[in-house]
């Protein structure tokens, strides 16, 4: 490739291949990250961060999934049209600025997970690096630390969306309160956190091995008490931790 645009979330995948393309292509790669009441503000802050560690060119262009109605309505299809806005968006730009191809940051595992949002990269012919180098996510966490990324252990991370209950309509409002729950729980020390939004109720999930300390009493009532004043009516703390793909 003469010239790539890597879609760059900050996560660990995404800045392996951002890494990789500046090193190669210098000023001829450009990692663009979509802003969006979707995408918490600590995520955008340190995805900048990690691109500027890294000295690449980083681009931030702004998306409002929320004028996208296939998308407010939250069905299984969700993530398919927001990536289908997401691409269509980097394929204009490529074409903009004349650059080679769009690049993304799926690797080998992610084919095994039900993810519409693949569909849609292959529709707008974004090629994926690590997967043609068959790469597995902990063989890409390794590279990341080989590569001297400051993120290379970060946790997976999934858009504010993913937390809301199915078949229940995205608003501003839920994405709002769920960012600052999880905020919240992150100041508190908890490293991996998804709040669930139940239709206004709220189901909190940390690692497992986290848990016992997230059942104190005296933690139990500092969350609970924190999180109604966000705005949810009920409070419940998930004893069998966070576990990847809990909100579908």
């Amino acid at each position: 490739m003469g010239s790539v645009l890597v879609a760059y979330s900050g996560g660990t995948d995404s800045t392996v291949v951002m890494k990789v393309a500046h090193d190669a292509l210098g000023a001829r790669a450009l990692a663009v990250t979509a802003v969006s009441s979707t995408l918490p503000d600590v995520e955008l802050e340190q995805a900048k961060q990690v691109a500027a560690q890294v000295g690449a060119r980083h681009r931030l262009v702004e998306t409002d999934q929320l004028l996208i109605q296939d998308f407010v309505k939250n069905d299984a299809g969700r993530c398919y049209h927001c990536k289908t806005d997401l691409y269509q968006g980097l394929a204009k730009l490529r074409q903009e600025m004349a650059m080679g191809a769009v690049v993304d940051g799926t690797n080998l595992d992610d084919l095994g997970d039900d993810r519409p949002g693949l569909l849609a990269a292959r529709e707008w012919g974004v090629r994926s690096p690590l997967v043609e180098a068959n790469l597995s996510k902990e063989e890409v966490r390794a590279l990341a630390r080989e590569l001297g990324l400051s993120n290379w252990e970060k946790p997976a991370a999934a858009c504010l969306s993913s937390r809301i209950q199915r078949g229940t309509p995205v608003t501003a409002e839920k994405l709002a309160r769920v960012e600052r729950a999880e905020a919240f729980l992150m100041d508190q020390g908890f490293l991996q956190v998804r709040v669930r939004d139940r239709e206004g109720a709220a189901r909190v999930e940390v690692e497992p091995e986290e848990v016992s300390r997230l059942l104190e009493p005296a933690m139990q009532r500092r969350v609970t008490e924190q999180l109604r004043r966000f705005g949810f009516t009920t409070v419940t703390l998930d004893p069998a931790g966070y576990r990847q793909g809990g909100g579908n």
